[in-house]
This record gives structure tokens, sequence and C-alpha cells, in this order.
């Protein structure tokens, strides 16, 4: 009988867990059309309370696409050639003509950037770092979209132990965090996140061994003629099969 009465509450994350629904599937078709080899990453726009957060971004965002299969600018580079050229400030960057952005470096694409969230709230016990980016992929000759995506990730570290001495731990670990707190691994998260994630993410570039062999986990209105099952399309970790192109930063 106690089983019987601990049924519902059993039952209850299972029955939550079937109601969320997955994402809508992505049509690839435009990307599939636009083909793009080579990817220009501009400046990020930084919505956020913490000044630094643009920069430190940008080291992060290069290694995934590159081993997606895409060559990279470097985005060091990148940037220093805009800021020559007067597009010094980021919104002024994501605001011009994306023609005019992609012919300073002949990029097939450019991906556009916002970091909206990137901040730790502490509150003695706790302390909740949370990180969210959206990204644009946008075709270089006809500024239409290519691909887009949000990620959130938040991080809140936990002190091992019970009675006073765990929530002196505790309390030691959340100082420690907002000190010092943990971005750069929650936007590395989110970037693999967005570019990997099956059916969501990017299908395999052309520096990749399955470039145009994935269809099926990114499909699209056009008929792949080399189009195979992807054994490891579910992965969200970096592919080991992908040869990237040289970067630099």
């Amino acid at each position: 009988m106690r089983i019987l009465r601990l049924l519902p509450a059993l039952l209850a994350p299972l029955v939550l867990a079937a109601c969320v629904t997955a994402p809508p599937a992505r049509d690839y078709s435009g990307f599939r059309a636009a083909d793009p080899h080579s990817i220009a990453i501009v400046p990020a726009v930084n919505r956020s309370l913490e000044v630094t957060a643009a920069d430190y971004y940008l080291s992060t965002i290069t290694v995934p696409l590159a081993e997606r299969g895409y060559y990279v600018f470097p985005v060091h580079l990148v940037k220093r050639v805009m800021e020559d050229d007067g597009l010094s400030d980021a919104d002024l960057v994501h605001s011009a003509p994306v023609e005019t952005v992609a012919g300073l470096f002949g990029a097939d694409a450019v991906l556009y950037v916002a970091i909206e969230t990137w901040e730790s709230n502490y509150a003695v016990f706790t302390t909740t770092t949370r990180v969210t980016i959206a990204y644009e992929l946008k075709d270089g000759e006809t500024g239409e979209t290519l691909w887009d995506d949000r990620e959130q990730v938040v991080y809140q570290p936990q002190a091992s132990g019970g009675g006073l001495a765990g929530l002196i731990a505790q309390a030691v670990v959340a100082a420690i965090e907002r000190a010092a707190p943990n971005y750069m691994p929650l936007a590395r998260q989110a970037n693999a996140m967005a570019v990997y994630r099956a059916g969501q993410g990017l299908p395999a570039g052309p520096y990749a061994s399955k470039y145009n062999q994935d269809a099926d986990v990114f499909p699209s209105g056009q008929k792949i003629s080399k189009a195979e099952p992807a054994a490891d399309a579910a992965k969200t970790e970096p592919s080991t099969d992908a040869t990237p192109a040289p970067v630099a930063q």
C-alpha cells in the first residue's frame, strides 16, 4: 500500500519529462544552397554589464567552428581590419551591410554574436554564474540568415558536507566563485551546444570528412547526392573526424 501511495510522486517526473517537446526541426535548405566554406567572426555585441565580456568571449568561438570543418578568419585580425576601416564599434559592425563586412575578407559567411548575459549573482551561501549567447550566421553575398541559435548555461558550485562545517564550506565556495566567476568554461559549453548539437547546430563543413554526408541529421528540401547516415551525429562534443583549417588568434 505504501508503494501505491508513492506511485503518483514517482511518476510525476516522468509525466513532466514526456510533456517537454523537442525543438522544431530546422530546414537547412538555405544553408545547403549557400554552402559556406569560410566564416568571418565579427566582434560580439555586449549587452551584459561586464565590460570585458566581448573581448574574452572572442577567444572561445574559433575552435568549435574550425573543428566543425570551416575555415575561420583569425578573430583578432578581423577586428583590427574593421577598426582600420572605421568599424571599431561592435554595434556599428552589426548594423553595417553584411556584404560590406564579408567583402573585407572575401568570407562566404559572417557570424554575429550577442552576449545577452554574462553575470555572477552572489547570495552568501551560493553564487550563480550565468552566460547567455545569441548566434546568427549570415550569407556574405545575400545577407540572408543561414543559421541562428541562442544558448544559456548556468553554473552554481556546490560544497560537500553537512551541518555548520558544510555551511561554512558552501559560503567559501560561493565567495571564491563570486571573486573569480567561471565565465570561460560556460562560454565554451554554450558554443559547443550551439555548434555541435545534432539537427540544430551546423552541418559538417568542407574541411570535415562528413561534408555533405549528414543530410539525415541536418535535413533540407534539397537532395544531397552523397548523403549517408552520420554515426556520431548525436554527440554534442567536438567530432574527432573533422580536419579543421588552420586558424590563428
